[in-house]
């Protein structure tokens, strides 16, 4: 079975959002959040406004703590690791269906490790190119990539995400070849492309929003099925000549495995 068939059923095996229900007390001891992405990118912004909240339908406090490397592996196995309590909790995102299949010499079994907890939020992908780049158009920027095979340096939020995995299918489909850049969360790709050190991004558009508002990037597709509406001007990549072109990145809540189910069921309600 193709990896993005295999992401796309392992995405919908979590849980969905449960019916209201009256809220009980969760643990009195503050949870540790392992966000393993760099702080200030979508995932991390996320997980930091929405925590708050949580917190306060548990009666308790969320500590967000940013372990980055490896695709999102090293965040992961330190909760892999934790006692499945309910203290120690993993948001993580669409690299936690592939890293198992694309990361090799593991100290923990992506696929055994973790109890999904609750789907919490999706991300749109963009793709943006630093202010200096002479294409304006995804049709400009392909042909900027064919007169330069593997030349483009172009970032993502790290090896096994969705932009990772998303910019290998738009190239794929736009029939070009760029190289790839990782980094350690989309926050970090976004200040290289401001600084000019990367030829463009796929990355979250939470995540090149500011540096483009700030004038140091420049948007050239969203990956949606739709346009956004906070972006409107904004063309997809499937008007753009790529029929059916759609990438999102998501998050999503993970204790770790023989977390008790009345916890798990307490944290998916909040």
């Amino acid at each position: 079975m193709p990896v993005t068939r295999r992401v796309a059923l392992a995405a919908a095996a979590l849980p969905l959002a449960a019916p209201a229900r009256a809220q009980t007390a969760g643990p009195t001891r503050p949870i540790r959040l392992v966000v393993p992405f760099a702080a200030g990118g979508a995932a991390d912004s996320a997980a930091r406004t929405i925590t708050p909240h949580m917190g306060e339908r548990l009666g308790t406090t969320f500590v967000v703590e940013n372990r980055t490397g490896a695709g999102g592996s090293l965040g992961g196995g330190e909760v892999a690791r934790a006692a499945p309590d309910g203290t120690t909790l993993l948001w993580d995102a669409s690299s936690h269906m592939v890293n198992h299949v694309l990361l090799r010499g593991l100290p923990f079994d992506y696929t055994t490790a973790f109890l999904p907890i609750s789907l919490v939020v999706t991300f749109p992908q963009v793709i943006a190119v630093k202010a200096d780049f002479p294409a304006r158009t995804l049709a400009e920027f392909i042909a900027a990539a064919r007169a330069r095979p593997n030349t483009l340096n172009i970032g993502t939020q790290g090896n096994a995400t969705a932009g990772h995995l998303g910019l290998a299918m738009f190239a794929r489909r736009a029939g070009i070849e760029v190289q790839h850049v990782p980094y350690r969360g989309g926050a970090d790709a976004a200040r290289d492309l401001a600084a000019g050190n990367l030829d463009g991004v796929f990355i979250t558009a939470l995540s090149a929003g500011p540096i483009v508002d700030s004038g140091r990037a420049r948007f050239i597709a969203v990956a949606s099925a739709a346009r956004l509406s906070a972006r409107p001007d904004v063309p997809t990549i499937a008007e753009g000549g790529i029929a059916g072109f759609a990438v999102s990145e998501w998050a999503a809540l993970f204790a770790p495995a023989g977390t008790p189910t009345a916890t798990a069921e307490r944290l998916h309600a909040a």
